[in-house]
C-alpha cells in the first residue's frame, strides 16, 4: 500500500510538465519573424534576374517615357525641311542633317502643288550614297553611235560546187585499150589525155571524110566531119586525119576542164556503149558550204526571191567569213548565194549556201566549217523601216558629198550635225553607225527592256526603252541599237545595273538600306521628292545634263557657267538646267529652289549674270544659304 503512493505522485508530476498545444499564432510568428531574412534574400535574387531578363525591354520603356514631347512647330504639317545647297533633299523633321554636306536643314512652308510625277516611259528612280555607288561597282558610259553589224554564226559542212562538176560518157562504142588516168583523186587540166578509145565506127566515118575530100562531095565531107566534131575528136586530131590520108582508129578522151578525178567507173579493156559514163571530175577552185540558220536568225536573211535575180542577188551578197580545224585559224572569205526555200521542222533552221573562192584547194569537200555571216545594218529590214527612207537617206548623202572628209567618223558626225533627225539617222545607217547601248546595261524583264539612266548626282531612273537586234562592232562587243527612248550623251548604268534594278523591284525597302539611298520612286506610288548624293563624274555628268538643252540655250548656259543665286554649283551639276526670264533676258539656275530667290532680286541676279558672263571662271567666295 505505501508502495504505491510514490508512483501516483510521480505520475501526476510528469503530467503536469506536457508541453502546450502551438496554434497559428505561433506560426505566424515564426514564419514573418524567423524565416524573414532568408525570405527577403531569396526575394531579391529573383528581382535581380527578372530586371537582367527584361533589361531592353525596360530600357525601351524608360525611353519612350522620359523621351520629351516635340515641338508644334516640328510636328506641323505646314513645314517641311530641305538643304539649301541641295534642294533636292527634303525631310520632314528638324533634327536631321544633310546626307551630302552634313549640314543643318532650313525650314519652309510645303508646297501646295504635288510633285511632278515620273515622265511618260520612266518606270522608276532611285538614289544612292556615293559609298553604296562604289559597293555596288556601279558605271555609267555616254549613249554615243556605233558602228555595228549584224553576226549570225552557222554550222556546216564543205562540199563540191554543184555548178563545177563535170561527168565524161562515151560518145562512141568502142573498147578502152588505154586509161591515161586510173586513179581517183588525181589532178587533171584541161586537154589532158584520159583515155584512148577504139571504135569501128570511128574508122568508117573517117574514112567518109577522106573518100568525100578526095571525090569532092562537099556534103558528104561536111556530114563526116559534124560527126567527128559531135564525137569530141578535136580539130588537131582532124587535121592529123587529112594529113596523112589514114582513116582514125583510136579516138583520145581528153579532159575538158581543171579539177580532181572523183569517180571513175572503167576499166582497161572494157567495151563501153555510147553514153556510158567513164569519169566524174570536179573544180575545187570554188567550193560550197551549206550551212544551218536557225528560224529567228531568218528575219536578217535577204528575201529569197533575189537569188533568182542576179543583179539584185549580187548587190545584196552578204560577205562571209569560213573557218575549218584542218586549215587552224586561217579564214576564208566568201558569199551568201543561196537560201533553200524550206524549213527543216526536225531542226527548226533553214539551209543557207555560202560560196567560198578555194584557189589552192586548202577546203576539202567533207570537212566541217563555222561561218560568220556579217549583216551591215543597211540590210536589216527592222533597221530599214525604222530610221531611213530613201528621200531622207538621198538629202543626207548630198550633204556628205560636199563635205571635205566624209569617210571619217569625225567629219561624219559633224556633217550630220547640220542634217534633220530623220535624214541623219538614214545617213548614219547607210554608213553602219547606230545609236547603241552596250548588252551589259539592257534588264530584260520579260515584258520590257529597261536601261537604268542617271538623271543627276547619284540619281538614277529605270528608263522603258524599244532596242533594235543584237549587234556587235568592231571589236566585238555587243550593243544594241536604241530605236526609242534613250537620247544621245544620256548616261546609262553599264556595271551593276542588275543589282540596282532587282534592289528595287523586289524589295524596294531593303534596297534602300542595302545601297544607302534615301528611296525609291515608282511610277505607280506616290512621288517623293528625291535625294541627291555625290557626283561620281561631273564633267561627264554636267556635259549630259547641258545637252538636254536647246542648242541655243545649251550655248548661253555653257557661257553662263556658273547659278547666280548659288555661285559655288555649276550649270548642270545639279540636273538639267532652269530656264527663267527676268526682265526679258534669259537667266540659268542649277535647280528649281534657287528661281523664287531670283525671281524676289531680280536686279541682283542680273548683275551677278552679266559679271559670271564678263568672267566666267571667276567665282564669289560668298553665297546665300
Amino acid at each position: 500500500m505505501p508502495d504505491t503512493l510514490p508512483d501516483a505522485a510521480h505520475n501526476s508530476q510528469l503530467a503536469n510538465t506536457t508541453p502546450p498545444r502551438r496554434g497559428w499564432r505561433y506560426w505566424l510568428n515564426f514564419i514573418l519573424l524567423v524565416n524573414l531574412a532568408r525570405f527577403r534574400f531569396i526575394l531579391l535574387l529573383v528581382l535581380i534576374a527578372l530586371v537582367l531578363i527584361y533589361w531592353d525591354t525596360l530600357a525601351g520603356y524608360y525611353r519612350k517615357w522620359t523621351r520629351p514631347a516635340p515641338a508644334a512647330q516640328e510636328t506641323d504639317g505646314e513645314y517641311e525641311w530641305f538643304c539649301p545647297m541641295h534642294p533636292s533633299v527634303v525631310r520632314d523633321r528638324p533634327d536631321e542633317k544633310c546626307p551630302i554636306c552634313h549640314m543643318p536643314l532650313a525650314r519652309r512652308r510645303k508646297q501646295l502643288q504635288l510633285p511632278e510625277p515620273l515622265p511618260p516611259g520612266v518606270i522608276s528612280r532611285v538614289q544612292l550614297s556615293p559609298y553604296r555607288i562604289l559597293l555596288a561597282g556601279i558605271r555609267t558610259s555616254t549613249v554615243t553611235y556605233t558602228r555595228l553589224q549584224k553576226k549570225i554564226t552557222t554550222v556546216g559542212y564543205v562540199e563540191f560546187n554543184e555548178r563545177t562538176l563535170r561527168q565524161l560518157a562515151a560518145r562512141v562504142r568502142g573498147r578502152l585499150d588505154k586509161l591515161y588516168i586510173n586513179e581517183t583523186g588525181q589532178m587533171v587540166h584541161v586537154g589532158d589525155d584520159l583515155a584512148l578509145l577504139y571504135s569501128p565506127e570511128l574508122v568508117v566515118t573517117s574514112q567518109n571524110l577522106l573518100d568525100a575530100k578526095q571525090g569532092g562531095n562537099d556534103l558528104l565531107y561536111q556530114t563526116a566531119l559534124e560527126r567527128l566534131r559531135l564525137w569530141g575528136i578535136e580539130e588537131d586530131q582532124i587535121a592529123a586525119i587529112l594529113r596523112q590520108g589514114k582513116p582514125a582508129t583510136h579516138l583520145k578522151i581528153r579532159s575538158p576542164m581543171e579539177g580532181h578525178v572523183i569517180a571513175r567507173y572503167v576499166k582497161e579493156g572494157q567495151y563501153v556503149e555510147e553514153g556510158a559514163p567513164l569519169y566524174d571530175l570536179a573544180d575545187l577552185s570554188t567550193v560550197w558550204i551549206e550551212g544551218q540558220v536557225y528560224e529567228n536568225d531568218m528575219v536578217f536573211l535577204p528575201p529569197q526571191e533575189y537569188f533568182h535575180r542576179p543583179q539584185q542577188a549580187q548587190q545584196l551578197a552578204l560577205p562571209v567569213v569560213a573557218t575549218t580545224q584542218a586549215t587552224g585559224n586561217e579564214r576564208f572569205a566568201g558569199f551568201l548565194t543561196f537560201i533553200h526555200p524550206h524549213v527543216d521542222w526536225s531542226t527548226r533552221t533553214v539551209r543557207v549556201r555560202y560560196e567560198i573562192p578555194n584557189p589552192q584547194h586548202k577546203l576539202r569537200p567533207g570537212t566541217s566549217a563555222r561561218v560568220e555571216l556579217n549583216i551591215p545594218p543597211r540590210q536589216i529590214p527592222l533597221l530599214v523601216h525604222h530610221f531611213g527612207t530613201e528621200s531622207a537617206l538621198l538629202y543626207a548623202l548630198s550633204l556628205l558629198v560636199q563635205s571635205p572628209d566624209p569617210l571619217s567618223p569625225h567629219g561624219l558626225l559633224m556633217t550630220l550635225q547640220l542634217i534633220p533627225s530623220s535624214a541623219g539617222d538614214a545617213a548614219l545607217l547607210h554608213y553602219g553607225y547606230l545609236l547603241a547601248v552596250p548588252e551589259s546595261a539592257v534588264i530584260d524583264t520579260g515584258r520590257e527592256k529597261v536601261v537604268y539612266r542617271q538623271i543627276a548626282p547619284a540619281e538614277f531612273e529605270a528608263v522603258s526603252v524599244q532596242l533594235g537586234p543584237r549587234m556587235e562592232d568592231e571589236q566585238g562587243v555587243f550593243y544594241y541599237p536604241v530605236l526609242a527612248g534613250l537620247q544621245a550623251g544620256d548616261l546609262v548604268v553599264t556595271a551593276g545595273a542588275f543589282l540596282l534594278d532587282a534592289e528595287t523591284r523586289l524589295n524596294p525597302a531593303a534596297g534602300s538600306i542595302y545601297f544607302g539611298a534615301a528611296g525609291t520612286q515608282h511610277r505607280h506610288q506616290q512621288p517623293e521628292a528625291v535625294r541627291s548624293a555625290a557626283a561620281q563624274d561631273e564633267d561627264a555628268l554636267i556635259r549630259s545634263n547641258l545637252a538636254r538643252l536647246p542648242r541655243s540655250d545649251r550655248e548661253l548656259a555653257a557661257r553662263q557657267l556658273y547659278c547666280p543665286i548659288q555661285q559655288q554649283n555649276r550649270l548642270g551639276s545639279m540636273g538639267t538646267p532652269v530656264k527663267i526670264l527676268l526682265d526679258g533676258q534669259p537667266v540659268f539656275l542649277c535647280c528649281p529652289g534657287c528661281e523664287e530667290e531670283a525671281r524676289n532680286h531680280p536686279q541682283q541676279t542680273l548683275a551677278t549674270v552679266r559679271r559670271l558672263l564678263q568672267h566666267p571662271h571667276h567665282r564669289l567666295p560668298q553665297y546665300k544659304r
